[in-house]
């Protein structure tokens, strides 16, 4: 066969979606898995969003929409924006994706000339640096320490800048550690962005999701920001409609143009019927939104307390989102085969222990290791139970 693009050497496959396909694999052969890796609400998609969908597709909406998405919806991501973030918005400024994945994507294929560079804090989520680098661009990791609940200080951050650097990445509440930044860090990184012209992609997927407190943005704290950032969000984490794939960006009309257009020239638009849920979503009943905060709160206080009982296991106890990041460097680097890395960790927790998590590595920092605990309280007991027999087998 004719040869491939050097850009796939770029990137490489996502490590969370490898792990849930490979225990996806093993309950097909008959095999109990407990799963702690998939970044999704275990819940069911609301009623009445399912059936704006269903309305929609007996309607006959299943057509093209605007490749900025359909109008009401932007009306209503905006109208939701300047409620939450407390700028005003409009529709002008909202462009409707294919999941939030997708206007991450478009945002640095937007902003990124060969060559910029962008401040990645670090844990960081698994595809900023791939998109990055699709893009041309080249990631900066700024390490968040421990001490600082994983948020990189305002000086390491002003010490990574370059005559390169581009653009400010901000994900709070955070994946993989589920830290929140504070607001004098919030309005740090927005006088940093405007000292050095910056771009700050601030991923705000898990908003509804802050377990003490109303979630802060940048532009809480920063409103006269506005013209420099780009928050990112969807349906997902907090409808539970991961697979509908319905994201948005909103910012700037320039940008969220430029992100239109280059999802008409990729995917032409988001799907017709699932938007119609998103809006059904946005503007319909939000009694499921705390209902499901107060559970995922409650699943943090249960996982936490377990974890803290396995020898060597030691995690963060996260604000919001719902992961656990552990250091498990207690236990990593011992004279044994096979248990060297945080990837060496979850490969054998999988296969000995039957509980897939995934590896820190993957989230660019060696050493932890990443817990979902989006699942029912009894496979949270058990998943834990299990990490708990392994480890003592080791010893």
């Amino acid at each position: 066969m004719p040869k491939l693009s050097s850009r796939n050497d770029l990137v490489k496959p996502s490590p969370t979606l490898a792990i849930t396909a490979r225990a996806n694999a093993l309950r097909a052969q008959g095999i109990d898995v407990v799963g702690f890796g998939a970044g999704e609400p275990d819940f069911d998609t609301p009623a009445h969003v399912c059936d704006a969908a269903a309305a929609a597709l007996r309607a006959g909406f299943t057509r093209y929409t605007p490749e900025a998405g359909i109008p009401e919806l932007r009306d209503a991501v905006a109208a939701r924006a300047t409620r939450v973030l407390g700028v005003p918005f409009a529709r002008e400024n909202v462009a409707v994706t294919v999941g939030g994945k997708q206007g991450i994507y478009n945002f640095f294929q937007c902003v990124l000339e060969p060559g910029d560079e962008v401040l990645i804090p670090t844990p960081c989520w698994v595809s900023y640096p791939d998109q990055v680098a699709l893009a041309g661009g080249r990631a900066v990791f700024v390490e968040g320490p421990a001490e600082r609940s994983y948020v990189p200080s305002p000086e390491a951050l002003a010490a990574a800048v370059t005559p390169k650097t581009r653009a400010l990445v901000i994900c709070s509440p955070s994946n993989p550690t589920g830290a929140v930044w504070s607001e004098s860090d919030l309005r740090a990184a927005a006088a940093l962005a405007e000292r050095h012209d910056l771009w700050i992609l601030s991923d705000e997927i898990y908003d509804e999701l802050v377990f003490s407190g109303a979630h802060r943005s940048v532009l809480h704290v920063a409103p006269e920001a506005a013209p420099r950032v780009c928050v990112a969000n969807g349906a997902s984490k907090t409808y539970a409609m991961t697979g509908w794939r319905v994201g948005w960006v909103v910012a700037p009309p320039p940008l969220a143009r430029a992100i239109a257009v280059l999802t008409g020239h990729s995917v032409s638009a988001p799907t017709s019927f699932a938007q119609k849920g998103a809006v059904a979503a946005l503007t319909g009943p939000q009694d499921d939104v705390p209902r499901w905060r107060e559970s995922f709160r409650a699943r943090r206080d249960l996982a936490f307390d377990l974890c803290r009982e396995v020898p060597g296991f030691e995690p963060f106890r996260p604000a919001g989102a719902f992961y656990l990041w552990i250091d498990v460097r207690p236990l990593l680097g011992r004279r044994r085969p096979g248990l060297a890395t945080s990837a060496e960790l979850a490969a054998r927790l999988l296969d000995e222990a039957r509980v897939a998590l995934v590896p820190g590595s993957a989230f660019c920092v060696e050493g932890f290791v990443r817990v979902s605990f989006a699942t029912a309280p009894t496979k949270i007991e058990e998943g834990f139970r299990r990490i708990r027999e392994f480890v003592a087998r080791l010893d």
